[in-house]
């Protein structure tokens, strides 16, 4: 299994993949690494010699709302029959290690953890049973939501879509399969979410079918697959991780703006 990064290195954007514990620099055969990649020399001084960037530059982040059994019974709502799709823009992206701001005025701010897709081709009309053909690697997602904006409007745009409010990575992990996998949010250490994809309602490639018949999804989009129960209040101070078993642990500090 290979685990994909972008990283700065001595002042520099680049791509890596950490192979058999060891970072790597790669290239991408057709200028990226969706077309596939070579893997060269050894990262000098390895991860802790790198700033660690959002692992992907989507044009768009599509992500599924009650999409667990448990998160929709902590809701007190019925499972929905057909996924409820919202978007978040590509400004509110934000790299692991980066800080989560709190707009003024908005409210209570939730976390969300989840575990997230990346397309790894263009992605249109694909039927189920290929959708993992079309699926580079998951990645850890946080959801941030300003809970009080999203109770009081039907749509989720606003609420969902501040700067800052889309955090993830802190790679995508290639080769993995749909088994499922643990799902968990810590908030200062204290662990707030745990729960496993086993729980979704809809599975990965239903999603990637249902999606992909809206919209075409280039890669490096994501879908994220909704949040478990146990969402909760993230405050100035705070420092919040994600946590996807196989793909590793996504943390971010949390400040007023």
């Amino acid at each position: 299994m290979d685990r994909i990064y972008r990283v700065r290195y001595d002042g520099h954007i680049r791509d890596a993949v950490e192979r058999d514990g060891e970072l790597r620099f790669a290239t991408g055969r057709n200028g990226s690494l969706f077309g596939g990649y070579d893997v060269g020399a050894a990262v000098p001084g390895g991860l802790k010699a790198v700033t660690l960037l959002a692992p992907a530059m989507p044009s768009k982040l599509v992500c599924v709302g009650l999409n667990y059994r448990d998160h929709a019974a902590e809701m007190n709502k019925p499972l929905p029959p057909e996924p409820l799709l919202f978007m978040k823009p590509s400004t509110a992206v934000l790299d692991p290690g980066a800080t989560i701001k709190i707009p003024p005025g908005v409210g209570r701010i939730h976390y969300e953890g989840e575990l997230a897709v990346v397309i790894g081709r263009r992605a249109h009309r694909v039927v189920r049973a290929n959708a993992w053909d079309y699926l580079l690697g998951f990645t850890c997602v946080n959801d941030v939501t300003a809970r009080d904006v999203q109770n009081k409007e039907t749509q989720y745009t606003r609420a969902k879509g501040f700067d800052t409010f889309a955090p993830f990575g802190p790679c995508i992990a290639a080769g993995l399969d749909g088994s499922p996998r643990g799902v968990e949010t810590w908030v200062n250490g204290a662990r707030r979410q745990a729960s496993t994809t086993a729980q979704l309602i809809f599975p990965i490639d239903f999603l990637v079918e249902y999606i992909s018949f809206v919209m075409t999804l280039q890669p490096g989009d994501i879908i994220s697959t909704g949040t478990p129960s146990g969402v909760g209040e993230l405050h100035a101070g705070d420092t919040v991780a994600v946590k996807v078993e196989g793909v590793g642990e996504l943390t971010n500090s949390v400040e007023n703006e």
